[in-house]
């Protein structure tokens, strides 16, 4: 097992931090560990009574591609989890959660990133208008749990955390 002998911060902004962290093999040989780091994020899977899902559909900068996803972002840090999931289920697809609950939680980026991601399922009935910031263009679209598996076969959802939070949600909603 590693151990880390030291950390430090090699750059800071209101997103995430960027460290290096020099840690001992157990033969006692040293090595450098870079990663980043932030509070995390909250996904939320919004079921409407029909028993349809919620999504988001918005193109992608880093990627340059459209993705259908379900809403979430970071948590900010005067938030919890549960705050943060019902702040982003508003702001990008208008929605109030009627009840909201935790099913799971995961690391993003394992080995690259220290964020942790957590998991809802919320129920939802009525959009109000959604609270956007600047880089988000998202349109909201509806899907029954069959037409979202088909979307994930055919190649329209490509988030990583989408695809998590669907895996644990799946059986609660199908």
């Amino acid at each position: 097992m590693l151990k880390k002998s030291s950390e430090d911060i090699i750059h800071r902004n209101s997103f995430w931090t960027y460290k290096h962290d020099v840690f001992q093999y157990p033969d006692g040989r040293t090595g450098d560990y870079y990663y980043g780091e932030d509070r995390g994020m909250a996904i939320v899977v919004p079921i409407l009574p029909d028993g349809r899902l919620v999504l988001g559909k918005q193109h992608r900068y880093l990627v340059d591609q459209m993705s259908i996803e379900f809403p979430g972002g970071g948590i900010r840090s005067e938030e919890t989890p549960d705050q943060a999931a019902r702040r982003e289920l508003f702001e990008e697809v208008g929605y109030t959660a009627t009840y909201l609950e935790q099913i799971g939680k995961f690391q993003q980026y394992i080995g690259v990133f220290k964020a942790p991601a957590y998991v809802y399922v919320a129920k939802v009935t009525t959009p109000d208008k959604q609270i956007l910031d600047d880089t988000e263009d998202i349109t909201v679209i509806t899907a029954t749990p069959q037409e979202f598996s088909q979307m994930i076969q055919r190649g329209e959802v490509i988030d990583g955390g989408t695809l998590a939070a669907w895996a644990m949600a799946f059986n609660l909603v199908t």
